[in-house]
């Protein structure tokens, strides 16, 4: 009697077909929740602007919330290592360090505008959104802190709450997503360069002297 042959080890699952990897269901993803809104977007949806079956798409992602988790944390990421990179750089002046946090959050924005576009859209309607929120309170407090220490070191003006400034200046920011196209007149470099003159030089051709 001879024995039974052993099986061999099935093989991993395998995370990506031709010309449909994860990269582009992410990026189709975005795109698809930033246009319809996540919630009205479905997984047939996805599937049918991909040209793939639902079960194809299962093949690359577990779900719906995996993409948002995926997004999320593709904008999120990026901006938290600005803010905690100034935050550790002991040896620049706050100041100093504020306006690097805002010109690289514009080239932040502009490098992952979708991402950061769905970010903005976000209003806690599950646990993905929630945890991405709290994130983001977490990077506002981070700046308004920075602001405090630069006006406590007198190169800024110190009548405004500090967190009143953080908002204008991540809303400043933010507002790039309303309009910024990278086929358009401008640059990012000229577009971060704008912005942070804009915050701390206002439109004036020779800033007034305060008292």
């Amino acid at each position: 009697m001879t024995s039974a042959a052993v099986p061999e080890p099935s093989a991993p699952r395998r995370r990506g077909r031709p010309g449909h990897d994860q990269a582009t269901v992410l990026r189709t993803a975005v795109d698809l929740f930033n246009r319809r809104g996540y919630d009205a977007t479905s997984m047939g949806d996805l599937a049918k602007e991909l040209g793939l079956t639902k079960a194809a798409i299962y093949h690359h992602v577990d779900g719906k919330e995996q993409l948002l988790s995926a997004a999320l944390n593709d904008a999120l990421d990026e901006l938290e290592a600005v803010v905690e990179e100034a935050i550790r750089d002991e040896g620049t002046n706050a100041h100093e360090r504020l306006r690097s946090v805002v010109r690289r959050s514009v080239e932040v924005l502009m490098a992952h505008q979708p991402s950061v576009t769905l970010l903005l859209r976000v209003r806690g309607n599950s646990e993905v959104e929630v945890a991405a929120l709290a994130r983001r309170r977490r990077l506002d407090d981070q700046l308004a802190e920075l602001v405090s220490e630069a006006a406590r070191e007198g190169s800024l003006r110190a009548d405004i709450p500090p967190r009143l400034v953080s908002r204008l200046l991540f809303g400043m920011v933010n507002s790039l997503v309303e309009w910024y196209h990278s086929e358009g007149s401008y640059d990012p470099a000229t577009v971060a360069g704008a912005v942070t003159s804009l915050a701390f030089e206002g439109l004036t051709d020779r800033p007034a002297q305060r008292p």
